[in-house]
């Protein structure tokens, strides 16, 4: 389970990506529980659900609209999306595969000569809840916000684009990219984050204002109400042109604690949850104790947490330091401790995911293991000694830092404890000071005022690139605040083979790129990838429908077709 999520570009879709069982990025893959709930639903009713996190903000291409959860509790629901990411079987494997969404009548058609060219057909019945038609020209609405807005989430993969060609036809899309240029992930495009924009509604006026605290239209199966601070709410959209929604109503309760959370799933005041991965959850599960429910958890995911260092802020503006900090953890018996009654028990080894594993070297970041004599060589060969206190200084300067990560999750505290005495024991100093989602992803990061920070980065749809998080065209600092390489890190030897994974149409060049591309950032360690974070999905065996894990899109991905079982 996610609390970022990462760019469409990262998350993107491409045309071919074969996943396969097996290990993920050098973690021990596990999969367990139920296979996908099969129990029928029965119309009407109302479903109380928990959910972990409120949304930051609505206007899902905005900067504040960085947590997954938002995406996964009311965009999917209400923002068509040319391509969705759904599981490719019924089983809990961790397999996904990208499909057409319902706003188009099938796959859209690519060119590459003379320049690359995409075709889209909208589906004829497709139409907003006000009636009206979606048409080319919310294409081209979007396409135009992604180009010219500002404070944007990311825009990789549409600044290429030349135009939005509407003139053959309201339900015909060309979408044609300038000479020269290319984009591999196309089948990302008004999808992931972004989707497809309303243009009769929006053009001309203030986007963020209309949609940032919610908004009452809908190109999906539901309408969203949020009530902020308590919960968000779906309903029927009356002009949904395809199989309506099984329950009257879903309610999505905000219980940002996951203990109470959890609580509130024990006592049937909530009947699903998608807990992060917390001591007790695990505990629950290893232990068996969960009367009248279905459990599930996957490792093979779209997940990877990582330490993420500020490149650009002492000490980590030193590449000997970042390498000594990842020496001096034992990241296995780390991930051991946190997952180990789960079957997971051994460290990511890439800041690429499972579900990208084929564009990455899943041993990247090995030779990266707890490592004290390393940790003097590359201390003592930078300048550094230790001090009276066993702590590493230079010219005045402590081997001191604050980590920061979310509030009220205990298994990020007993990262953070079980870190603290680890990096001790190597020479460094690590405080802790915790804060809110929000203020953590919505402010702290993308400004670059923090020095480590320790959370999870969630694709949003099936691709590899890690440009969108570590080229340093992406870096926010430079770049009038766009980006998402909040790591502020630049590695210029590793920028062409990212950029080439996002948009070379060879598939081959494209996966010995990103393995190279992993294994560069992995020398200079721009961020320590330490585990998976498994999803779990518990579910009250009062529901039906066909509930199953979606890594990327979230166990909510289909709760269209949930209801009470029959």
């Amino acid at each position: 389970m996610s609390d970022q999520r990462g760019s469409v570009r990262l998350f993107a879709c491409f045309a071919a990506l074969a996943v396969v069982l097996g290990a993920a990025c050098g973690s021990s893959a596990k999969q367990s529980g139920t296979t996908a709930s099969t129990v029928a639903p029965k119309h009407g009713g109302t479903l109380i659900i928990g959910a972990e996190q409120e949304p930051d903000c609505m206007d899902w291409i905005a900067s504040c609209a960085g947590s997954s959860w938002g995406t996964w509790l009311a965009e999917i629901q209400t923002i068509p999306f040319a391509y969705r990411t759904v599981p490719a079987n019924d089983k809990n494997t961790g397999e996904l595969k990208s499909v057409p969404g319902p706003v188009l009548t099938g796959e859209a058609k690519l060119a590459t000569t003379p320049v690359q060219k995409l075709t889209y057909s909208i589906a004829p019945q497709a139409v907003w809840s006000d009636g009206v038609p979606i048409t080319c020209a919310d294409f081209a609405y979007t396409l135009d916000q992604q180009q010219h807005g500002t404070d944007l989430y990311d825009q990789t993969g549409y600044l290429d684009i030349a135009k939005v060609d509407c003139s053959h036809g309201a339900k015909t899309v060309i979408v044609t990219w300038k000479p020269g240029t290319s984009y591999a992930s196309w089948k990302a495009l008004f999808s992931g984050t972004v989707g497809i924009l309303p243009s009769h509604i929006l053009k001309g006026k203030d986007r963020d204002a209309l949609m940032k605290d919610g908004y009452s239209w809908s190109g999906g199966p539901c309408i969203a109400k949020g009530n902020k601070g308590d919960s968000i709410e779906l309903t029927h959209n009356p002009k949904w042109w395809g199989t309506p929604a099984v329950a009257d109503k879903v309610v999505f309760k905000i219980l940002p604690d996951t203990s109470a959370e959890f609580q509130a799933f024990k006592s049937g005041q909530v009947l699903a949850i998608y807990p992060q991965p917390q001591i007790d959850v695990v505990d629950a599960i290893s232990a068996g104790g969960l009367t009248g429910a279905n459990t599930l958890y996957n490792s093979n995911t779209a997940t990877v947490e990582a330490l993420w260092m500020n490149n650009a802020k002492p000490p980590f503006n030193s590449t000997a330091v970042r390498q000594a900090l990842a020496y001096s953890v034992d990241r296995d018996a780390l991930v051991k401790k946190l997952f180990g009654k789960l079957g997971v028990d051994k460290a990511v080894n890439s800041l690429n995911p499972y579900v990208a594993r084929d564009y990455s070297n899943p041993d990247a970041t090995a030779k990266y293991h707890l490592d004290l004599d390393m940790v003097n060589k590359l201390m003592t060969g930078a300048g550094w000694s230790k001090g009276s206190d066993g702590v590493w200084a230079k010219s005045g300067q402590r081997a001191s830092f604050t980590i920061n990560t979310t509030t009220t999750n205990r298994r990020r505290e007993l990262t953070e404890e079980i870190l603290q005495q680890q990096l001790k024991d190597a020479g460094f100093e690590m405080k802790i000071s915790n804060m809110k989602s929000g203020d953590l992803f919505g402010e702290k990061l993308p400004q670059g005022n923090y020095q480590i920070a320790l959370y999870a980065n969630n694709l949003t749809a099936l691709t590899p690139g890690l440009c969108t998080l570590f080229c340093s065209k992406n870096n926010p600092d430079t770049h009038g605040g766009n980006g998402n390489n909040w790591s502020r890190a630049n590695v210029p030897a590793a920028d062409p083979l990212l950029e080439a994974v996002d948009n070379n149409l060879d598939e081959s060049t494209r996966m010995a790129d990103g393995k190279r591309a992993d294994d560069l950032l992995a020398t200079d360690m721009v961020a320590l990838p330490i585990d998976p974070l498994p999803d779990i999905l518990i579910w009250s065996k009062k529901l039906g429908g066909p509930i199953q894990d979606n890594s990327i899109e979230g166990m909510f991905w289909n709760i269209d077709r949930w209801g009470l079982a029959s």
